[in-house]
Order: C-alpha cells, then structure tokens, then sequence
C-alpha cells in the first residue's frame, strides 16, 4: 500500500520550504512522489520541487479541493502508474483546505499517514481571522508551528493555547452523527522547515512489516524516544471483531497502528492502517507469517501493555534497549 502526507497551511507559511527539508532529511532512501497545487500561471514552487525529484505533478490555477478533484485524481493515478512511489506527498494550496484531497487519496486505496498543517507562529495573527486557515487547522491531524526560532516561548505558548481553541470549534465531523473524523491530534514545531522526524514515524510498506513478524528480536528503537512503538503478536484462530474491538479501545496516546492479521472469517490476510482515529483495510493474498500490530504514539509503553492485558490473543515481547 502506498503512504500518503497532505501538506496543508495558509499562504507563505513555509508549506514548501517544509517539505523540500523533510524530503531531503527522512526520505533520501524512499520513492517519493509531489503533487503540488498552486494558483496562478507561473508554478514557482513546482520548479523548485523538480530540482529536488523529478516525480513532480503540479496543478496551477485552481484548487484541489474543488474544481479540480477529477484532475488531481487523475494525476495521482498516472503519477502511481509510471513511478510506482513508496510515498506521495500533496502540498496544498494556501487557499485550500485538506479534507476533501484526504478522502480523494482514501478512494484511490491510497494509506493517508496524516495531514499536516504548518502554522506560522510569527506572523500568524495575520491570518487567524481567515476562515480557509481556520479549516486547514481543523482538518488536520498533525499542527506544526513552523518558524519557532523567530518566537519567545511565552509567545509560542500563546500561540498554541490558540490553536487548541481553534481546532475544537473547527475539527472536521462526521454530518450525520456528529463525531469527529479525527479523534485526536498532536501539535509539533519546526525550525526553518526542519520538522521532527516523529511527525514522520510509523511509515511502513508491508513487507517491512513482514519483516517485524519474521524477527522477533526486533529493538524496539524507539523506546527513549518521545514517540514509541510497540510490536504486538496475535494469537491464530481470532475473528475480524476481535481486531475492531482493540482498534477501537485504543487509548489517547496511542494514534497509528500499523500491521498484517490473519482471521477466521476473512479468506485473506488484512493489512491494517490507523490513523488517527480513522482505520483502512486492505487484503493482502500472500502472506504466512503471524499476525503483527504495531502501535505508535506517545509514551505508550503502559497503555500498550494493559491492551496486552484486556485481549488475551495479544502478545506484546518485553525488549530490551542496549544502552
């Protein structure tokens, strides 16, 4: 299954900058695919993404979100069919907003690992009365406040304290119940479009899961680290519930789980992906190994191990860090 990040954010914040950074930075080893959308006639940003790699789609003059849906998903589809990219990121424009290109990338069986917006915590105040900006932040699943080397911390605190707000009143919900697209959300910072790599963590192809389910002396590297994952193993004979039931008593802190199962009263194996609060499904035909959950997020290691405790078809190993 091929990953997915949406880049979203207002005009000038540093959406570009960002992503030329972190290509470069993370993403060196990977195949990486761009889709730029920008208005107006001359694409600046597209030109400066082609120096950097080649798979560059670009759609000037209009928005995705709106009249050119069709086309991006079009684009997106050649762009799979000719360069058969690990990864596709979508830099958005600063006047669109990023749900519609999440649910236009879902469609195409594409694994959304998270929509980013990138907040300017400098000049922000310039823009946070306009309502595009104000429904980028709330359709997003990852905040990053960019440009933090320019602030103090009490003024990052303020700004933070603002964004907080602004995504409860603005968070993406479901129109028939009511219930939010993205159960929860984290909040990060970048200076001069560096980003944490835990922005980042948990972007696995599913044989790079099979492998984790072929070695179980796997380091579990991410122990000292603020964002942590935990492989857990599931027993045989297990029934599609069961995995729902987990996926869905999943604690705050846990916000991606990634992974391969086998269940009785599904004919193929299921490759997992949660984000957010939002689950994908997809079969895979050929697959033998034991089933796999990894479980990402926030200093997991104690919820992770009460799930161990709840569903009795989890085997979460005790690793080791070597010092």
């Amino acid at each position: 299954m091929i990953q997915s990040f949406v880049i979203t954010g207002f005009l000038g914040v540093g959406k570009t900058t960002m992503l030329i950074n972190t290509v470069k930075k993370y993403f060196s080893d990977k195949k990486v695919a761009i889709v730029v959308n920008e208005f107006g006639d001359i694409g600046v940003d597209g030109n400066i993404l082609s120096n950097v790699y080649s798979e560059v789609l670009e759609i000037s003059e209009g928005c995705i979100c709106c009249q050119l849906a069709e086309e991006f998903e079009s684009g997106v589809i050649e762009i799979m069919n000719k360069y058969n990219p690990e990864i596709i990121f979508v830099e958005t424009s600063g006047a669109s907003e990023p749900f519609p290109i999440f649910l236009s990338l879902q469609s195409l069986g594409i694994a959304v690992e998270g929509v980013i917006c990138v907040v300017d915590s400098k000049n922000i105040a310039s823009y946070i009365d306009n309502s595009t900006a104000k429904y980028q932040i709330g359709g997003s699943n990852i905040i990053v406040l960019n440009k933090t080397d320019l602030v103090t911390d009490d003024e990052l605190e303020t700004v933070k304290k603002d964004l907080i707000e602004i995504k409860k009143e603005y968070n993406i919900r479901n129109n028939l119940t009511g219930k939010t697209i993205f159960d929860r959300y984290v909040i990060d910072y970048a200076q001069q479009g560096i980003v944490n790599k835990e922005v980042f963590e948990g972007v696995y192809k599913v044989d790079e899961i099979i492998g984790l389910a072929k070695d179980y002396k796997h380091l579990d590297h991410t122990t000292r680290d603020s964002i942590t994952q935990k492989v857990a193993y599931l027993k045989e004979n297990i029934d599609f519930k069961d995995i729902d039931e987990v996926l869905n008593s999943l604690p705050k802190s846990i916000y991606r789980v990634k992974g391969v199962v086998r269940t009785k009263d599904v004919p193929n194996p299921i490759v997992i992906n949660y984000s957010f609060g939002n689950i994908s499904y997809e079969e895979l035909e050929d697959y033998n190994e034991q089933s796999i959950l990894i479980f990402i997020g926030e200093a997991i290691d104690n919820d992770v191990n009460l799930l161990n405790k709840k569903f009795d078809f989890l085997n979460v190993p005790q690793f080791k860090v070597n010092k």
